[in-house]
């Protein structure tokens, strides 16, 4: 299943860079900045997948001028602290905004 995410995940982003890339002169301004982007959320969400322990969970990776924005559901606050310590170890990130929740179990 995450093989095909990964995949998956890859063949768009791919295709994100590849038409970037296509429409790409130095007199466009934003396309740098644009395809850093791409690739900061790429490495972002290929190294929340490479740690075991949040793999079960869903987080989302979104970039914006080099700002990772982290959303999505996890079990517990330790969960993400760990995530948000994973994307820090990649280069090049600006700053990182948590909207990530903890599930509930709606019991009361």
């Amino acid at each position: 299943m995450i093989t095909i995410k990964r995949l998956t995940i890859f063949l768009l982003l791919t295709q994100l860079v590849l038409l970037s890339s296509c429409a790409f002169s130095p007199n466009q301004p934003g396309m740098e900045e644009k395809y850093h982007d791409v690739s900061l959320t790429t490495k972002v969400y290929e190294a929340i997948l490479d740690e075991p322990s949040l793999r079960p969970f869903d987080i989302n990776v979104r970039t914006q001028k080099g700002i990772v924005e982290l959303s999505g559901y996890v079990n517990s606050r330790d969960d993400m602290d760990k995530a948000i310590a994973v994307a820090r170890k990649i280069p090049g990130i600006k700053s990182i905004k948590n909207d990530m929740q903890i599930q509930t179990t709606g019991d009361y």
